[in-house]
């Protein structure tokens, strides 16, 4: 009893768990509950992944089950990073970010839970246009479906910071006129994408972490214009039909922007000149 006490007593210290028990639950600091829910997310995720993983052939069934899970996955953290972002700026939310983009670079194997990444698939002839389609689709139908799952968390109002949330008019975060949130958009994905690719090129064994912390920072920079998505179907769950974007701007902005925005990068890095500097930095550092 002393010793729990004891350790109680430390917590508060360090203010675990100072606050009120009846707005958070067991008295823990708000931020300590979105970790333990995001936490829990991607750890449920990941045992379904590994069990689909069993149990499943290599069918197209199989990935687009893998596809639909991992933008699902996606999406939840997503929804309780904005409680993140709202309540401890976006300097806590791009820590969250770098981590669970770190995880997730290490767990979703051949999923990409992000459109333009079939979409470049397709364009380099290593999916069909069919499957690609039907993949983006699995995709969005993720990021929806998991809406549900995220509801049934903040009801049960586990932190002050989940209050009202269900009750909450979602409000889009574009900022800027419809034609530059579609350029921030794109010219991030576009950086975005090729620094990952190049990166990809290199046996630098950081390259991962690199890859994460640059696209965090593209994120943080784009996130009181566009609110730094970078991706239509995370996108799409989190602000579709949101007051202040109509139909048409969502679709430029975050399908259309992005999507020119990866294309644009996957030829870039093909040219010739991209490639020579590419090859002469990797005799170089490799």
């Amino acid at each position: 009893m002393k010793a729990s006490t004891q350790l109680y007593n430390v917590l508060q210290t360090l203010g675990v768990v100072r606050y009120s028990g009846k707005k958070n639950i067991y008295g823990l600091h708000p931020l300590i509950i979105s970790a333990a829910i995001i936490t829990v997310t991607i750890i449920l995720a990941d045992l379904i992944r590994k069990l689909l993983n069993v149990i499943l052939k290599e069918t197209i069934a199989k990935e687009i089950i893998l596809e639909f899970l991992a933008t699902a996955e996606l999406c939840a953290c997503c929804f309780e990073l904005i409680v993140v972002a709202d309540n401890y700026g976006v300097l806590m939310y791009g820590l969250f970010l770098f981590l669970l983009t770190l995880w997730w670079s290490s767990v979703w194997e051949d999923a990409t839970a992000c459109p333009y990444s079939l979409v470049e698939e397709f364009l380099e002839g290593y999916k069909t246009f069919t499957t690609t389609v039907i993949l983006i689709a699995s995709q969005v139908l993720g990021g929806i479906a998991v809406y549900t799952y995220v509801q049934s968390i903040w009801k049960f109002q586990l932190a002050e910071t989940h209050r009202g949330l269900l009750q909450q008019e979602c409000v889009a975060d574009l900022a800027v006129p419809m034609e530059y949130g579609a350029a921030i958009e794109g010219v991030a994905t576009f950086l975005c994408r090729l620094v990952s690719r190049s990166l990809g090129e290199t046996s630098l064994r950081l390259a991962y972490m690199l890859d994460a912390f640059f696209a965090t920072l593209l994120v943080l920079a784009a996130f009181n214009f566009s609110g730094g998505y970078f991706n239509p179907a995370l996108a799409t769950s989190l602000k579709f039909g949101c007051k202040g974007n109509t139909f048409q701007e969502h679709m430029i902005v975050y399908w259309l922007g992005a999507t020119i925005g990866a294309v644009a990068s996957l030829y870039f890095f093909k040219l010739s000149c991209v490639q020579r500097k590419l090859q002469q930095l990797k005799e170089k550092y490799d």
